[in-house]
């Protein structure tokens, strides 16, 4: 029985190939039929049709009560076809070879924004090198107040015990004359500013008050009574006046008693803006008041030596001094 068997094997594998190839090509066949079906389908459809179709379905199932509000139905619309943005050109950097429109161009192979960092840097370092310079200059005239209040302070000490004669004449109106005076008391007093702006001296005042000899009734007539009195009021001298008027209480004239005493003030004033001191003075050298300016640097013990005599009225190279 056995070599039948063999014979029929080769038989029973071509048939089992020849079957396979047979139902391969069946279900490409059908595969192939299937998408010629569809293709015709698709391009059958009518897609108004069909919108219009599912609308009426819609409106009778509503009709008869099917409706469900929980179900959504969305509107079919063509499809639209989208509008792509322009694609934009890469941003490049500017070089300085080919500055932009404006610009003022730098170094060569540098951009713009390290022009600007180079400008900035320079900037920078102006505005650090003058506050450096402000701050030496603050510091200057702190320390200038500061000696100028120890050596006042020492000073007027010195005077309120010898109470020295002044030889000074201040020439008031016509022939009379202030003089014969003499120290009386002085005081020396400094003020700082607040810790917030940095606690540095901003004012020395030295104020001191001298007596003379009396002096006799002046008269005046007039418009002259109240020109007179107003003088009288910005030299700071007290006075007593005794009006006569006429019946219509108009002044016709005015006697004047003047006490013989005079008040003297030398305000040193720090003026940090301008990085200068003002020396404001009032009755120092002349009834009135006066203003002076000076350097911080200017302040030194040559200076004070020449202040002092200025006070004592003894000869004194101070004006001089001041201008340096």
């Amino acid at each position: 029985m056995s070599p039948p068997e063999d014979s029929d094997t080769p038989s029973l594998i071509r048939e089992a190939i020849r079957a396979k190839r047979e139902h391969k090509s069946a279900i490409e066949e059908d595969i192939a039929s299937l998408e010629a079906s569809l293709l015709a389908d698709i391009e059958a459809f009518d897609l108004d049709a069909a919108e219009r179709r599912a609308r009426r379905e819609q409106n009778t199932s509503s009709a008869a009560g099917m409706s469900d509000s929980t179900l959504v139905f969305p509107e079919i619309v063509p499809t639209a076809v989208v509008q792509r943005p322009p694609v934009e050109a890469p941003i490049t950097q500017t070089t300085a070879s080919q500055p932009p429109a404006g610009s003022k161009g730098g170094a060569p192979n540098s951009t713009l924004l390290d022009q600007l960092r180079h400008q900035a840097e320079i900037r920078q370092r102006e505005m650090h090198s003058a506050l450096a310079e402000r701050n030496s200059t603050n510091e200057a005239i702190d320390q200038a107040l500061k000696h100028l209040f120890f050596y006042l302070h020492e000073f007027v000490q010195q005077l309120n015990i010898l109470k020295p004669a002044i030889a000074r004449e201040y020439p008031l109106i016509e022939r009379h004359i202030l003089g014969s005076l003499t120290w009386q008391e002085g005081f020396a007093d400094y003020r700082t500013q607040s810790q917030s702006a940095g606690a540095l001296v901003e004012l020395v005042n030295f104020t001191y008050r001298l007596t003379g000899a009396a002096l006799p009734v002046i008269e005046r007539d007039g418009p002259a009574v109240e020109r007179f009195r107003a003088t009288l009021f910005d030299f700071g001298l007290p006075f007593t006046c005794k009006e006569y008027k006429n019946e219509r209480s108009y002044v016709e004239r005015a006697e004047f008693q003047i006490a013989s005493e005079i008040s003297v003030s030398a305000r040193w004033r720090a003026d940090f803006a301008k990085g200068v001191l003002m020396l404001e003075t009032r009755n120092l050298e002349r009834l009135g008041s006066a203003v002076h300016t000076l350097r911080p640097q200017a302040v030194d013990q040559a200076l004070l030596e020449e202040f002092g005599r200025l006070v004592l009225s003894q000869p004194n190279h101070f004006r001089d001094l001041l201008r340096r």
